[in-house]
This record gives C-alpha cells, structure tokens and sequence, in this order.
C-alpha cells in the first residue's frame, strides 16, 4: 500500500523542535495552566490546599508530580459546569461522555479551545498520511460524543472534502463509500470491521475501495486487529488516540510513515505514567496509568487527570514527541477471575491469532456458587468451515490458548459469522457482566 510520507517542510516547528525547545515551552505553559486552574477552579483549589501545594511551588516539570489529581469522579461531583475555569457565557460549545452510570460527564470549550482541537485533528490528519482535497468519511458518531464534530473540524481545518455520515446505517455507509470514493475513513476500528463484513455481503471486495487510509479510534484494538484490517480493507490502518475530558480525539495520532504508536502532541498535553495503585511517577518506557495535564485549554482545564488508560511512553521517532505504547486495557475495566487479572484486549490478541476465527467477540462473566467464570463468545471467520467438528476444535484451542497464556480458565463458543450483535454507533461492547451486584 502506498504511504503518503511527508516531507520535513510539511511538519509544524514545534513537531522537529529539540527537546529542550519542547521543554521550555510545556514549563511556560504548565506554569499558566496550574494558575488558571487553581485561580478558577474551586474545587481544585481545595485539593491543592488540602495536600498545601501552590501553583508557584512549580520550577520544574518533575514538580508536577507533587499536585493531586483530577478524575472522573469529580467532573461528576460536580456535575454539570463546576469545574469549568471561565464564565458560562464564553463556552461556545459543550459536549458530553455517553456515562455508563449515573449522569454524564460534562466538558465545555471557548472558541479559542475549539480552534485549538480542529488545529491539532488536523495535525492528526496530516500525520496520518490525510492532504488538503482529499475526501474524509466520518462515521464518528456526531452530537453530544466528541468524536464526530471533532473529527469533522479538523478534517475542514486541513482542507480535506468531509462526509458527514456519523454512525449506524451499514449499508448506506458502504453505498456512500462507493459512490463518493473517498480516501479516508475515521471511525471505530471494530465498525470498520463491521462495514468490511457488509462490502462482502454486498459482493464487494473492500481491498478494491477507495480508501487508503483508516484513522482509528474511540476504543482500543490490538495490532492484530490493525492487521486484519488492513489485510481484508486494503488500506493504512493508523490509531487516533483521544477522550472527551482531556479534549476529544486528536490527544494524540500514529503517523503513517512509521505506525509505531500515537505521538503525543506534548505542545499542548503533558503526559505521565504513573502506578494505578500508589499514584507513583514511572519512568519512560513502564507500564502504568496514562495521566494528563492539559497545557492550553480555557474553560475545562485538567490537572494530572487520570484517564484509566494502561501504557507506557516510548521515545520519540517520526516526531520529536513521546510516543505512546499500545493500550492493554483499563484499571478500572480490568476482569478479575478467580484471581487472575484479564483485560478483554488479552484475548483480542489471541483470537486474532486464528484466521479462522472473527475478531467480534464478547466476554461473559457470571458466578457459578461462590466462584467467578468466564465464557469468551466469538464468531466464525465467514469463509471457514462451519461444520460443529471444525468449530469444537478452535473453541478447545482459544481454550487451551487462553489457559496458557492469561492464566485463566475459560469455556469457549464458537458462533457462526454475524451471530454477535453488532454495535453500530460509538464502541463496541466487549464485556457482559452478569455476576450478581452486592
């Protein structure tokens, strides 16, 4: 496939700055975002209070680390605008999480903000291999959920011709696809499987599309999975980081040339790994719970928030950024069966591991007596042998793979293609936890 590699002269300064250039430009802006932060933001500056850390106590960026954090749990506590850091009347837009329990979470922008997220989805684009004039198939989903208009912005920023489709409607998404011809598709690596699936099922070969290139995000995927893509789409498959909180997609992207984990665009997000269990700063390069500060943002500013996210940071490459690693799961969506930590991307791995196996999948969680058990769910690759032999025999093998490698004991089903329900607006479920609530 052909990648569009972009010269040094398509780059922003700030994305061939030297360290140290980089550096001293997160110090200023750090230094203004703490202070506006905690001249604005009350609730914040009763956690700094309550640990006695300053806003001048900052001299250097490791001092961070003596701030505390900010969760999920207090955009809730403080549900809707409590902790915007500028009057109601300057947010120009608010958008909201989906919120799984209880009410959502709620983030707001000033204009300035606005422009600030097209100006690096764009950089996104770019980096993805995306050119002014090319045509962008959203099928984010639009309204309150970021990714949609956030991906729409900064598609028009660069230039590019935009398909507002959003999410859901399968077969008018592929008729558009078809007919419009575009170049670029942004949307959930798990419904881009879902659109490949009706391409064949409309007879199409989606190797032979239009697209070239996949930006893909919202949720996270293995390189498996990027693998799969790109063999049945016949495209670039390059990974979108973001969440609504720290701003929406285009926290962070892979480029095209190297597709070695999304560059961090550090100018305007300082990232931390830290221990989810001590809050401890880990060194580049470790595991841990992905943490951001947002540097520019006016009316949500985050200090030190914890996105849940596990990961490592990784030297720079195609940028002069940090790069981040693949993300393996999330502290807080992490299985415990029977003792034994299990993160649903685990067993993504693995099952794309078998051409013969779907990656649409599900893990079922229930309680036999006083014991946890596990059933993985996953559907049969549409060419494959369908005969019950077949399919036992891949099903004791995930099993087996499963025991192995994880360390669990799981039972496997091994379904007929399209079996699964498939989610076709925002992430795809993966998890059904059917164990009783105490």
């Amino acid at each position: 496939m052909p990648v569009k590699s972009p010269a040094q002269g398509d780059l922003e300064p700030i994305e061939r700055a030297s360290r140290d250039e980089l550096a001293a430009l997160q110090f200023s802006r750090l230094r203004w975002s703490l202070r506006h932060t905690y001249d604005n933001v009350a609730p914040y500056r009763a956690k700094c209070e309550a640990v006695g850390v300053h806003p001048d106590d900052l001299r250097t960026l490791a001092d961070l680390a003596k701030f505390p954090f900010t969760t999920k749990q207090d955009l809730r506590d403080h549900y809707p605008f409590g902790l915007f850091a500028v009057a109601r009347e300057r947010v120009v837009r608010v958008h909201a999480s989906s919120g799984t329990t209880g009410k959502p979470t709620v983030v707001g922008y000033t204009q300035r903000d606005i422009d600030t997220w097209a100006d690096l989805v764009a950089r996104s684009i770019r980096a993805s291999g995306g050119r002014p004039g090319d045509i962008l198939h959203v099928a984010y989903g639009y309204g309150l959920f970021t990714g949609g208009l956030g991906a729409h912005y900064g598609a028009e920023r660069l230039g590019c011709t935009v398909i507002p489709m959003s999410g859901g409607q399968t077969e008018k998404q592929v008729q558009l696809i078809t007919d419009f011809r575009p170049d670029i598709i942004m949307v959930t690596p798990s419904y881009m499987l879902t659109l490949i699936d009706e391409m064949e099922r409309q007879g199409l070969d989606p190797a032979a599309s239009s697209l070239s290139v996949g930006i893909f995000g919202a949720e996270p995927w293995t390189d498996a999975m990027r693998e799969a893509i790109e063999r049945r789409g016949g495209l670039d498959a390059v990974d979108i980081y973001g969440l609504s909180e720290v701003m929406g997609p285009g926290v962070a992207n892979e480029c095209i040339e190297s597709k070695d984990g999304p560059v961090v665009w550090e100018d305007h997000f300082y990232p931390e790994i830290i221990d989810p269990s001590t809050g401890a700063v880990l060194p580049d390069g470790e595991q841990g719970e992905l943490v951001f500060t947002s540097l520019t943002k006016e009316a949500l500013p985050v200090i030190r928030y914890r996105t849940r996210d596990l990961t490592r940071l990784l030297p720079p490459t195609a940028r002069s950024m940090r790069r981040m690693g693949r993300i393996t799961g999330r502290s807080d969506d992490m299985l415990i069966i029977r003792g034994v930590n299990v993160f649903p991307s685990q067993v993504e791995e693995l099952i794309c591991r078998r051409p013969q196996l779907a990656p649409q999948y599900l893990l079922v969680v229930t309680r036999d007596g006083h014991l946890d058990a596990l059933t993985v769910q996953v559907e049969l690759e549409a060419t494959a042998d369908r005969a019950e032999v077949h399919r036992a025999k891949l099903a004791g093998e995930l099993a087996h793979d499963i025991k192995a490698l994880i360390g669990v004991t799981a039972a496997v089903e091994v379904l007929l293609p399209f079996a699964l329900e498939r989610v076709t607006v925002g992430k795809a479920k993966r998890v059904l936890d059917r164990r009783p609530r105490s």
